[in-house]
């Protein structure tokens, strides 16, 4: 059963609204004010909030102001019911991040309607994403359906094809679109003043890349190449914008798809910081067997060069085929030609730790 939070300081008002949802089979939670609106919102963590703007203590906008700076609350679908009509209202209660409006007197089925919509929109950014471009593109298309989306989000996103070895974007340049990898590899890298390489990430299918510079509006604090031959999702800047700003559902679910890999990246780059060479190339052979892993294949074959190997462990190439030379003799990878196999994920993990 869905929990409503209905914040009203007319009583009457409220027990018929109460009523209404109670016998829609919605479990009701009834504050008489904003003030304890809000705490009840804290505590009961309802599935969506129904409030009214101009109540004592604390109106209406100021309600959606608090919750919205919590992260368990900010999430939550929330309804505004006023008496008022004028644009002024919509507009600011939008940019607070209001979900929809609700103009005192309704009747019941426009009551229901609203919410079953809501609640049913909810669900759907909440439901899991799919990483390829056809589950990004239904998720825009969903976020398209809120009205204030609808007008500002282009059908501009387009798929453009990277050769092996072209760059997506160089550091110093400027965003203008954020990258969805939908087939393919691709490295992002920083240089040195003497020209050496580092890399900093690989990305697979379904990765985003290049996000928290276009986030910052920043230069690029780095470059980004295709390994092979990959289809890239572009989204531009403004759309991307448009995603975070103006929802606050699209805008919780957008961040958690860019910040799935965020956690791992930043351990991933203590490790290789501070552990020593051995431990570093165990590192970047399984971050590189994470990308390259076959669904079913207990042997995983990476084809990777020993200079893109080096860079990512951040030695001389020489030291890395050493290295690699040593982990075959102990029967934890084998290499043929420029690809290796790793034979035993269990130990180098071990190693690494």
């Amino acid at each position: 059963m869905k929990k409503i939070l209905l914040i009203e300081d007319n009583q009457e008002i409220r027990e018929n609204t109460a009523e209404i949802l109670s016998l829609a089979n919605y479990q009701v939670v009834e504050a008489e004010n904003g003030k304890v609106g809000v705490d009840l919102a804290r505590r009961e963590q309802p599935d969506l909030i129904i409030c009214d703007i101009m109540m004592p203590q604390l109106d209406g906008y100021g309600v959606l102001h608090l919750l919205s700076k919590s992260p368990e609350t900010s999430s939550i679908p929330f309804v505004f019911l006023t008496a008022k009509s004028e644009k002024d209202d919509f507009r600011k209660g939008m940019k607070l991040g209001a979900d929809d409006y609700l103009t005192k007197p309704f009747d019941d089925l426009e009551l229901l309607d609203a919410v079953e919509m809501r609640l049913k929109k909810n669900e759907i950014l909440k439901a899991e994403f799919q990483k390829n471009v056809q589950g990004l593109d239904e998720f825009i298309q969903e976020a398209k359906g809120y009205e204030e989306l609808n007008r500002l989000i282009s059908d501009e996103r387009r798929v453009t094809v990277f050769k092996k070895k072209h760059n997506l974007f160089l550091e110093g340049n400027f965003p203008n679109a954020l990258f969805f990898l939908s087939k393919g590899k691709i490295k992002t890298y920083k240089a040195n003043e003497d020209g050496r390489e580092y890399i900093t990430n690989l990305y697979k299918d379904g990765d985003f890349i290049g996000y928290l510079d276009l986030l910052e509006e920043n230069a690029y604090r780095e470059s980004a190449m295709a390994l092979e031959d990959s289809e890239v999702y572009l989204i531009p800047k403004e759309d991307f914008f448009t995603l975070l700003h103006q929802n606050r559902d699209v805008a919780n679910k957008f961040i958690k798809i860019l910040s799935d890999n965020l956690a791992d990246r930043e351990d991933r780059l203590l490790k290789l910081a501070y552990n020593s060479v051995r431990k570093r190339v165990a590192e970047a052979l399984l971050l590189v067997e994470k990308q390259y892993q076959q669904e079913g294949n207990s042997i995983t074959e990476m084809s990777i060069s020993r200079e893109d190997l080096a860079s990512i462990v951040g030695a001389s190439k020489e030291t890395v085929i050493r290295t690699l030379a040593d982990f075959k003799d102990e029967k934890l990878i084998d290499t043929r030609g420029s690809k290796i196999f790793i034979l035993n994920s269990q130990k180098l993990a071990k190693m690494r730790n």
